[in-house]
């Protein structure tokens, strides 16, 4: 079977309700070869932890493939600058899978994990979607996209993270009054809140002491 030494990989990972049904995909383009598709559901997670998924997914398939250059793709700035040694990675679920990937990724002579827009990763986006879209079908329910809380890069502002933020946390606490089964853990709480404040380009990378 012919192989490539260099692969570019679009990764993608996605949770309708954050945390709530979620799924990975990826893409892997080979020079004169049809690219590799694959996409997976998860069940009840976060899009963070989606998004991970999709590296680790990724990196195990580019391995086989006796690739040794990769260029990977993700429109989650959070995944890239953790991945990239920006930021730390303080929840517990990311850790592991954080963990995983480093360790998978030391096996190429070379991996460069760069962002881009969510315009440049639209199959990667497109097979999670299929996915979810597949898991929803049974019950009928109208297509949204997992990412869609915010429509564009430039109308976001501190204002609507806020807003975003308490909507959050007003309905963690209705579920937790209720005595709901499902209400999501303290972590997966700081998962939702990181998601958003990663969403309006409110993060910023670490000092070091």
């Amino acid at each position: 079977m012919s192989t490539s030494t260099e692969l570019t990989i679009n990764i993608d990972g996605a949770a309708r309700g954050n945390p709530g049904p979620a799924a990975y995909g990826y893409v892997i383009a080979r020079s004169g070869l049809p690219p590799i598709e694959e996409a997976g559901y998860l069940g009840h997670s976060t899009n963070n932890v989606a998004e991970y998924t999709a590296l680790v997914k990724a990196l195990e398939r580019a391995a086989t493939l006796h690739a040794e250059n990769l260029l990977i793709r993700s429109d989650s700035e959070l995944l890239v600058k953790q991945m990239n040694g920006i930021y730390r990675v303080k929840n517990p679920q990311l850790q592991e899978l954080h963990f995983q990937a480093s360790e998978l990724r030391s096996q190429f002579a070379k991996v460069s994990i760069h962002h881009v827009r969510r315009e440049g990763n639209a199959r990667a986006d497109e097979l999670c979607n299929e996915v979810l879209d597949a898991q929803n079908n049974s019950s009928g329910a109208a297509r949204t996209s997992p990412k869609q809380r915010r429509t564009t890069t430039d109308s976001s502002s501190p204002d609507q993270a806020r807003e975003e933020a308490l909507t959050c946390l007003r309905a963690v606490a209705s579920a937790w009054a209720h005595g709901d089964a499902a209400a999501p853990k303290p972590e997966e709480i700081w998962d939702q809140l990181w998601s958003i404040l990663e969403e309006h380009g409110l993060l910023r990378p670490s000092k070091s002491r």
